[in-house]
């Protein structure tokens, strides 16, 4: 089976901003628009693997002491707040100070090693795993190895030059196998083709 989890662009606004909504429509229909609007709503916020590698979009909270049951309790069936454990799930990244800060996007916070590690006792887990940043190789290893940032998507927008990146976990230990994979040809569409007019004055 294959299992998604929600990131900060399955949203209402970040589908229109990016293009994703502009898309839709020219390909298919404003129903779809609306049909994909509720199926985002659906997808979990996070999954754990085999009680030990905690797989997220963004990142960790503004809080310590959060558990899974906390996470399970999060009401996702709607559109991401701009505040709270779902919003910071969806848009928070690591820093490699320790503590928090805010956020280089205005939404969410970064946090520090201490708090991934704290967060991962707390829950007796292992990993975390999250994606939300672009890298270079692919993927990033920070936080004294508890944390994974990996970016499955190689020249991103066309023009970053990252490769791309998956981990595959690997019964019984889970030690992660990161693979790296270079860009190849795609038919010639334009990035962010279907953007809002406003963001492609700048491309």
């Amino acid at each position: 089976g294959m299992y998604l989890a929600r990131g900060n662009h399955e949203s209402k606004s970040m589908n229109k901003i990016y293009g994703f909504e502009g898309e839709v429509k020219s390909k298919l229909s404003d129903t779809f628009v609306e049909l994909f609007a509720e199926v985002f709503c659906c997808l979990p916020l996070a999954h754990v693997i085999n009680k030990k590698v905690f797989v997220v979009h963004g990142g960790l909270f503004s809080v310590d002491g959060v558990k899974l049951s906390d996470i399970k309790a999060i009401d996702r069936f709607c559109e991401p707040p701009e505040e709270g454990l779902m919003c910071e799930i969806l848009w928070s990244d690591p820093q490699p100070q320790p503590g928090r800060g805010p956020s280089k996007r205005g939404v969410g916070l970064s946090f520090g090693g201490d708090v991934t590690k704290r967060f991962l006792e707390d829950n007796n887990l292992d990993l975390v795993v999250r994606s939300h940043e672009v890298k270079d190789e692919g993927y990033e290893t920070m936080h004294d190895g508890k944390l994974i940032t990996v970016f499955s998507a190689p020249n991103y927008c066309d023009q970053m030059g990252n490769k791309g990146a998956f981990i595959r976990f690997n019964a019984p230990d889970l030690k992660p196998d990161i693979v790296s994979f270079s860009a190849v040809p795609h038919p010639d569409v334009k990035p962010m083709a279907y953007a809002n007019n406003f963001l492609r004055m700048f491309q």
